[in-house]
């Protein structure tokens, strides 16, 4: 899953990459409102984190732009103004949840998992296709309720197909959503990591549809 990070705070905002890149999530990060805001109209993210006092732009400016432009990207805010009317506001003009500082990274990942399932379209917490079954909180894997281990970057492939059923998706969304936009990776990395997914999970999992991309079978 692809998250944009738009904190200011030099510190919190490379911590929350390395945090999140472990997690499995490609992340990118923006220190200012108006980069933020370009990144999240034309970056085609899964989520946004939002601080709220930035320069140049606040958060606030940011969602309601994004919101006026019928841009429905899930956004969850974070900031040191706890007053109930500072996160009254957040939500009122258009974030879909909004967390203070300091707050506790596992608390962090809960409210972001819950957030990607409340996006459009169906958004399970536990995703399965067949007998292949993927839990985001606990990042357990099984086929046929027997654990299998999978190293992050198949976890990651696993779960951006897991997102989107019955959806052809080219190798270029993939290398967009699983590896990180900074890495200089060959197209055939994700013909390699499919092949990878099929010898752990199935041969029949993933479905090639030639020209296009990939298919999860159910």
């Amino acid at each position: 899953m692809r998250l944009l990070v738009v904190e200011d705070e030099t510190r919190l905002a490379q911590a929350l990459r390395r945090g999140l890149t472990s997690d499995g999530f490609t992340v990118e990060v923006a220190a200012d409102g108006r980069a933020g805001l370009e990144l999240a109209r034309h970056g085609d993210f899964d989520a946004v984190l939002l601080d709220v006092m930035l320069p140049r732009l606040s958060g606030y400016d940011v969602v309601r732009s994004l919101r006026a432009e019928e841009n429905w990207v899930p956004v969850l805010m974070l900031s040191a103004k706890d007053g109930e009317h500072d996160q009254a506001d957040g939500l009122d003009y258009g974030a879909d949840d909004y967390l203070t500082k300091p707050f506790s990274y596992v608390v962090l990942l809960a409210r972001l998992r819950a957030l990607l399932r409340r996006a459009p379209g169906a958004r399970p917490a536990v995703l399965s296709v067949g007998d292949v079954r993927l839990d985001p909180a606990s990042r357990q894997v099984t086929v046929a309720d027997e654990p299998v281990t999978l190293t992050p970057r198949e976890y990651g492939l696993l779960e951006y197909l897991l997102r989107r059923p019955d959806r052809v998706v080219t190798k270029t969304e993939i290398l967009d959503h699983v590896w990180d936009a900074a890495a200089d990776v060959s197209p055939n990395a994700v013909e390699v990591y499919v092949g990878y997914l099929r010898r752990k999970l199935g041969r029949h999992l993933v479905e090639t549809v030639r020209g296009v991309g990939y298919r999860l079978e159910s």
